[in-house]
């Protein structure tokens, strides 16, 4: 189980340091995530993907179940007035759920690949600020070890926490 530390740098050379820091401690590059507004240099640095920069997944999880429960709403709705044999009753209602299902979270992933990342949210006036945001998953029992080596080397970064949950793709 990994979980995410969140730091504020101030400017991208410092950036450069606290990754190279970090590979020496053993952290591969995969699990080292920058962020920052748009048009800040990110040379170096090991830039975030769509999935972590905007809502995606979560969009996508929410379509999912809506689409899934409107899906068989309109599956019963068709048994209810349509359907007259009673053969075909459970799969109508199963088969509704399923295309709801699929429609729903390719619908709502559209959105929210163009929406940022909620969980980010509160990151966003650091990052107006100037500052980069490093995220680094680490594993659960090297979570301190990792915590005391940024803040013993690197007074110049902010701490600004860790994530309770695991990452969606660590």
């Amino acid at each position: 189980m990994r979980r995410r530390l969140y730091y504020a740098v101030p400017d991208l050379a410092s950036a450069r340091r606290v990754m190279d820091d970090l590979l020496l401690a053993r952290i591969e590059e995969r699990h080292i995530h920058c962020l920052a507004k748009r048009g800040t240099p990110m040379e170096g640095l090991h830039e975030c993907n769509v999935l972590q920069k905007t809502d995606l997944v979560h969009a996508a999880q929410t379509g999912l179940v809506l689409g899934a429960l409107l899906g068989c709403v309109a599956g019963w709705l068709v048994v209810l007035f349509v359907l007259t044999d009673s053969k075909w009753q459970i799969v109508t209602v199963l088969g509704g759920a399923l295309i709801g299902a699929l429609l729903g979270a390719w619908v709502s992933s559209m959105v929210g690949s163009s929406v940022p990342n909620s969980r980010l949210k509160h990151f966003q006036p650091l990052m107006d600020e100037g500052k980069i945001l490093l995220m680094v998953d680490v594993p659960e029992h090297s979570v301190e070890s990792i915590r005391t080596l940024v803040g013993r080397q690197h007074p110049e970064v902010l701490d600004r926490g860790i994530d309770p949950r695991v990452p969606v793709f660590p």
